[in-house]
């Protein structure tokens, strides 16, 4: 039996309705919001053949367990995708370019990394079970629909999962303040996994270690650092801009 999610928000019920219509049994809209934008999405609903349900503003919260609902609210069966680093990899055309994330427990932070990694092309974003929050409501919220597109691998030990990955041939290349060189220096062309860490703490010892090479992003302001999904942009999209020369 499938499992049954929860999104809500314009942007993440959206795309799953254009990425998988099949997989939403019903949305609950506020029958008290009735504008354009509400309208052109209750079409798009009944196109696709959901049901849509007007709801008021109570119900809705208490289906999505937040206020921040944007009058829309979807219950859905869990879409498959792959589980493994194995299954990634089987499906990349060309270089891989992974996301690893190394103590972000933050639901707005790993929303906000899986909609860069969406945006830059990334095909999985990897995570520590013990040091990372899984995806939730919120982070499909903030995601707008990247939770649905971008597999998210949480791992059970994220030094060994460097070490898979580097075994199949891909570069990691972690970030530090205190790097020898700067991102725009690195040759990210290459089959490659960038490893970030929460914003203060940065990376852990172990995780520093077990990295082929260490970059950072050269700062010019009076801030040491960048929130860490700000960060992530700043890598996957040089190492884009590096592929699409």
């Amino acid at each position: 039996m499938a499992t049954r999610q929860v999104l809500f928000g314009f942007h993440a019920v959206t795309v799953r309705l254009k990425t998988s219509p099949a997989s939403v049994r019903e949305v609950h809209v506020d029958a008290a919001r009735r504008d354009a934008r509400m309208r052109q999405f209750v079409a798009r609903a009944h196109e696709a053949g959901v049901r849509v349900i007007d709801s008021d503003d109570a119900t809705l919260q208490r289906l999505c367990g937040t206020h921040r609902h944007q009058g829309v609210v979807a219950r859905v069966d869990a879409v498959f995708k792959a589980r493994t680093i194995d299954e990634v990899l089987e499906d990349v055309a060309g270089a891989p370019l992974l996301l690893l994330l190394d103590g972000v427990t933050d639901p707005h932070n790993l929303g906000a990394c899986l909609r860069v990694a969406d945006g830059a092309g990334a095909h999985a974003v990897i995570a520590p079970k013990d040091h990372a929050v899984a995806v939730n409501a919120t982070v499909a919220k903030v995601a707008s629909g990247a939770a649905e597109t971008v597999p998210y691998l949480m791992v059970t030990n994220l030094a060994r999962c460097i070490a898979e990955l580097k075994a199949a041939g891909i570069r990691v290349v972690g970030t530090a303040e205190d790097a020898p060189q700067t991102i725009h220096q690195a040759d990210l062309r290459c089959p490659l996994a960038l490893v970030l860490g929460a914003e203060g703490r940065g990376l852990r010892q172990l995780t520093r270690s077990s990295c082929d090479a260490l970059v950072r992003i050269p700062m010019h302001g009076a801030v040491e650092s960048l929130n860490v999904s700000v960060a992530a942009g700043v890598c996957l999209f040089e190492a884009r801009r590096q592929r699409d020369v």
